[in-house]
């Protein structure tokens, strides 16, 4: 398993020990037991996990002690009581990871992406997707997920984290809690559906509503499984196919936002 740069332990490192919004002292030592590292002592939190990152691949050659480090940081549970605080470290952490080629899921899954280079390319990128969508007129809540911290990662990540912005506009507009298809049939299926997409008076207008469910349901299956992940790391996806299923998102997005619930007996 090949070593993590100087450059890229020192970016990990600093997300890991953000002022604002990294771990704690005490939350690192305990990590540095659980990952089987060695503690250098007291100094900014940046530079103790930096030296002892540094310490273990210098050591063993390898990066083992420094993944097992970051699991067992984002794994959502040990945030459950301050959930505010684990987007935010995912983010920074994703941001440096991402020159590693690597990428912490929603589920604090650590799993393989494509390579940013540069944090300029990275810009331009988004700015580029952003402009195209905007052309197209696309919803603004899609637009939202074309960032620059996103598109490190790849153009596919920047699409599923966008699907999953239409799970969690219909559990707002339903008060549900499920996911994926189960989401999509308790929703959207049924006799009425929770959410209408239109009257339902006509054998076409049902029709309509059936097809637009199969349509999510869908789009869920692509990104929203549990073997997603790996399907990004088979899945080289140009700006135009983002572009183009960015704007069925977008589609979905304003078909759900003039929904409404129909009377149920």
């Amino acid at each position: 398993m090949t070593a993590f740069s100087q450059s890229e332990l020192e970016a990990i490192a600093g997300a890991l020990g953000d002022t604002d919004d990294g771990l704690t002292n005490t939350e690192i030592e305990f990590l540095f037991k659980s990952a089987k590292l060695q503690d250098p002592g007291t100094m900014t939190k940046r530079d103790r996990i930096y030296n002892a990152f540094a310490r273990s691949q210098n050591e063993t050659r390898k990066r083992s002690h420094v993944l097992a480090f970051i699991r067992k940081a984002m794994e959502p549970a040990r945030y459950s009581r301050m959930p505010a605080r684990y987007e935010p470290l995912r983010t920074n952490l994703n941001r440096a990871l991402a020159f590693a080629g690597l990428v912490v899921d929603e589920s604090g899954a650590l799993s393989k992406a494509s390579r940013a280079t540069s944090l300029s390319e990275a810009d331009r990128r988004a700015r580029d997707l952003r402009a195209d969508l905007q052309g197209r007129g696309v919803h603004p809540d899609v637009l939202a997920f074309c960032r620059a911290e996103l598109l490190d990662q790849n153009y596919f990540h920047a699409v599923q984290e966008a699907v999953k912005s239409v799970a969690a506009k219909m559990r707002t507009k339903t008060g549900l809690t499920e996911d994926g298809g189960l989401l999509v049939d308790r929703a959207l299926s049924g006799t009425p559906p929770m959410l209408a997409i239109n009257p339902l008076a006509t054998v076409s207008e049902k029709s309509e509503q059936a097809g637009f469910a199969n349509l999510v349901k869908g789009t869920f299956g692509m990104f929203r499984n549990p073997t997603a992940h790996e399907a990004r790391i088979n899945w080289a996806m140009t700006a135009k196919d983002a572009e183009d299923l960015l704007t069925i998102v977008s589609m979905i997005h304003r078909r759900l936002d003039g929904s409404h619930m129909p009377p149920r007996a």
